[in-house]
C-alpha cells in the first residue's frame, strides 16, 4: 500500500503544481476521490492493488495534459480558431516578401555597380533571411493572439466563396490580354508613326525608330502569343502545366530580348533620351542608374508573370 499511495501522491503533485494556488486544493480532492474510486472498481474485479493503481494512473495520461485541461490552457502553437487565418497570411507573405527583398537588394547592388557574384549572393541571403523573419514574426503574433484570446477581427462570410474553377478559369486573363493587345498595338503604332512624347513641336517616339519594322513585329508577335495563350487557358477552363511552360518561355523571351536591346542602346529613341535627360544636364552616372532601373523593371514583370502562371497552375491541379 505504501507504493500505491506514493504513486498516487506523485501523480497528483505533478498535476497540480502548475495550477493556480486557488485551484490546487479542489483539483487534489477531485483527483484523490476519482483515483480511489477507479482503483476500488479494479480491485473488485480481482486485480492486485499495484496493478490497479498503475492501470488507473496510466489511463489518466500525462499529468501535464490533465493540468492543462483544468487550467483551460492550450497545448498547441496555433489552434483552429486562428490556424486558417495564420496559414493564409503566411502563404501570401512568403510569396510577396522574399521576392521583394530579393529584387530590392539586387536593384541596390546593381546601382552600386557590385560584381555579379556579390549581387546574387547578397540578394539570395536577403531573400532567405526574409523567409525566416516572416515565418517567425507572423507565427509569434498569432501565438500571442492564441494565448491572450484576442480577436483578429477577421470574420468569414459567404462573399469570400471562390468562383467554381471549371466555370471561371482564365476568363479575366483572356479579356485582359485582348484589351492589352489592342491598347498595346495601338500605343506602339502611335509611337512609331506619330510620336508619343511632346516636345513643344513635333512629338518624338519613345522607342527607337530603328526597331521598325522587324523589332516592332517581333514585339507584336509576343503580344499576340500571350493573348492566344490566355484564350487557350479560358477554353480549357483551367491552367495546365503546358500553359505554364509556354507562359514561362514567352516571358523569358520578352525579358531577354528587351534587356538585350536596352544594354545595346537599341530600345529607346536616342533623340528622346537627349531631349529628356542629356540636354537637361543629367550625368552619365545618373543615366546608368536609370538604365539599371529600367532593366530591372523589364526583368521583374516577366518574373512575376511566370510566378503567377505557376501559382494558378498549382491551384488548378489541386482543384
Amino acid at each position: 500500500m505504501t507504493t500505491t499511495a506514493t504513486l498516487t501522491e506523485r501523480y497528483i503533485s505533478a498535476t497540480i503544481r502548475s495550477l493556480a494556488p486557488e485551484l490546487q486544493d479542489d483539483v487534489r480532492a477531485e483527483l484523490e476521490a476519482s483515483i480511489a474510486d477507479a482503483v476500488d472498481a479494479r480491485l473488485e474485479q480481482g486485480e492486485s492493488p499495484t496493478e490497479a493503481e498503475r492501470a488507473v494512473l496510466t489511463g489518466l495520461g500525462d499529468p501535464g495534459i490533465l493540468a492543462a485541461g483544468y487550467a483551460d490552457r492550450p497545448l498547441h502553437l496555433i489552434g483552429p480558431k486562428y490556424y486558417l487565418v495564420w496559414w493564409r497570411l503566411l502563404k501570401l507573405l512568403l510569396v510577396i516578401v522574399p521576392i521583394c527583398a530579393f529584387g530590392g537588394v539586387m536593384l541596390g547592388q546593381l546601382i552600386d555597380g557590385a560584381p555579379t557574384g556579390e549581387i546574387i549572393g547578397t540578394a539570395v541571403v536577403a531573400a532567405l533571411g526574409s523567409i525566416v523573419h516572416v515565418g517567425f514574426w507572423v507565427t509569434l503574433v498569432f501565438f500571442i493572439l492564441e494565448r491572450t484570446g484576442a480577436d483578429t477581427g477577421v470574420k468569414w462570410n459567404v462573399d469570400q466563396l471562390p468562383e467554381p474553377t471549371q466555370n471561371g478559369a482564365g476568363r479575366a486573363d483572356a479579356i485582359a490580354s485582348l484589351i492589352f493587345l489592342v491598347l498595346g498595338v495601338g500605343a506602339v503604332l502611335w509611337d512609331a508613326f506619330i510620336g508619343f512624347f511632346p516636345t513643344g513641336g513635333e512629338p518624338i517616339s519613345i522607342l527607337d525608330p530603328a526597331l521598325w519594322p522587324w523589332g516592332i513585329t517581333f514585339f507584336f508577335a509576343l503580344f499576340v502569343a500571350e493573348a492566344l495563350l490566355a484564350v487557350v487557358v479560358y477554353a480549357q477552363r483551367r491552367w495546365t502545366v503546358g500553359a505554364a511552360v509556354v507562359n514561362t518561355l514567352l516571358a523569358v523571351v520578352f525579358a531577354a530580348w528587351s534587356l538585350t536591346l536596352l544594354v545595346r542602346g537599341e530600345l529607346l529613341n536616342p533623340e528622346f533620351l537627349s531631349h529628356v535627360f542629356t540636354d537637361n544636364g543629367v550625368t552619365d552616372e545618373t543615366m546608368r542608374i536609370l538604365t539599371v532601373i529600367t532593366g530591372f523593371g523589364l526583368v521583374a514583370f516577366p518574373i512575376w508573370d511566370i510566378v503567377d502562371g505557376w501559382i494558378k497552375t498549382v491551384r488548378a491541379r489541386r482543384g
